[in-house]
């Protein structure tokens, strides 16, 4: 405290004293691999700032005494062991990696929204379809959308003249598209798998492939039916009510497929699909509060997989990504679109809200799994209960049950990427 208000000529000495130290060291630690002439310089270079500091020089002549000890001391390597400049940057990098392998264990973790689970709140991969060709980005904007959004563009060419068609099938009221896994590579270097579609066009087919978590059927109603079905649904479960007005749609495959007539015809080489595949949202989880508050209701809740039996089996131990509905003593239940927690309809986030009045993009709660009709699920000490935003295309805690006390993470802060209106706090 007191030697703020030290004078410059005692701070000068002090600065003088480290650098006698450490010229001191560098002479006793490597005398023996240096010349003879720069030995000698050091020494001398050493008594004469030693002489300063005891005849208690003025603050300028010590500098200049440092400058001139400095000025050898670099040219016998700068410190006690030299380092090249190879090694100076891998330290750096290695000490950077520790401190930020620190800051995402203990602290704050970076996390991408793989789905659209969430769905208004955040996005996964998203599409933005380009019905007409005229609509397509040029590649300057092609570059700037994949800096601002990570928008990878996929065009499909037809091989033949004729109708486009979509082989589809049916489980429940959700209309698919089938596809096959293939193998792949994300950024041409890492391993991945993918999800690949074949459409019919006239009597050819062709085929293309996205991520495995990507929603096509999102993007084949964005592309082919972006007037004649409710825009509040992403994904396939509207697409049924197009299939419904298309009695005579041809079948294949025994039956068990049918041929979603999409009205476009196309010439051979024009577009058959032409869309962006947008980034998912990706933020900032907070991992410091949950060790000191305890997680409320409402707020985005981070957890792992590796000990929900229903999800660990097939996916693993993962990370997800839910909102946090109910917690130990909590009692659950859906009634008609609206969550109710302990009786009354649940309270504390927009999405609750919203789900309740299918007011804009939300899409109400739907009774499936462990919150079927009439069913009340309590919650039991130690575990929590979440659920998506977009209740109707997600799989959550209404399929695989709660989620153990110990495997809690944390809760979004901040979407960082990509630059939509979601960049900001998160909600």
């Amino acid at each position: 405290m007191f030697g703020f208000f030290a004078s410059p000529e005692k701070k000068m000495r002090e600065n003088a004293g480290n650098w006698l130290e450490l010229a001191g060291k560098v002479y006793h630690y490597r005398r023996d691999v240096l010349s003879a002439a720069l030995i000698t310089e050091l020494q001398g270079k050493t008594s004469g700032l030693q002489a300063l500091v005891k005849e208690r020089a003025g603050a300028e002549k010590l500098k200049l005494g440092i400058e001139h000890l400095e000025e050898v001391l670099r040219r016998t390597g700068g410190a006690i062991y030299p380092k090249s400049a190879l090694v100076e940057n891998v330290e750096f990098f290695l000490v950077a990696a520790i401190v930020i392998l620190g800051i995402r264990t203990y602290f704050v973790q970076p996390f991408k929204i793989p789905t659209n689970s969430m769905w208004p709140t955040y996005n996964g991969m998203t599409p933005e379809a380009f019905p007409q060709r005229a609509d397509e980005p040029g590649y300057l904007m092609n570059a700037v959308r994949f800096v601002a959004f990570g928008a990878h563009p996929k065009r499909v060419e037809a091989p033949a003249d004729g109708e486009v068609m979509i082989p589809v099938s049916s489980g429940g009221s959700r209309i698919a598209v089938p596809y096959r896994e293939v193998p792949g590579r994300n950024w041409l270097v890492f391993p991945a798998t993918f999800k690949e579609y074949t459409l019919l066009v006239g009597d050819r087919t062709v085929t293309l492939k996205v991520p495995q978590d990507f929603d096509f059927e999102w993007a084949v109603r964005d592309c082919f039916f972006p007037n004649k079905t409710p825009s509040h649904e992403p994904g396939g479960v509207d697409l049924a009510r197009v299939l419904a007005r298309q009695p005579e749609a041809p079948s294949v495959d025994g039956g068990r497929v049918r041929l979603l007539r999409t009205g476009k015809q196309v010439k051979r080489g024009e577009r058959v699909m032409a869309f962006d595949i947008v980034t998912g949202d990706q933020l900032f989880v907070d991992r410091m509060s949950y060790h000191f508050v305890r997680p409320q209701v409402g707020s985005g809740f981070v957890f792992r997989t590796g000990n929900i039996e229903g999800i660990a089996r097939v996916y693993g131990d993962q990370y997800y990504i839910k909102r946090l509905v109910g917690v130990p003593g909590d009692t659950l239940e859906i009634k008609g679109f609206t969550l109710f927690r302990n009786g009354a309809p649940i309270t504390g986030s927009e999405a609750f809200d919203g789900n309740g009045k299918r007011d804009g993009n939300y899409v109400g709660y739907r009774y499936e799994g462990l919150l079927a009709a009439g069913a009340q699920l309590p919650i039991r000490a130690n575990e929590y209960f979440a659920m998506g935003d977009n209740s109707a295309n997600s799989a959550d805690g209404r399929y695989w049950g709660t989620v153990p006390a110990k495997d809690v993470v944390g809760r979004p802060i901040f979407v960082y990427y990509p630059f939509t209106r979601h960049w900001g706090p998160a909600r």
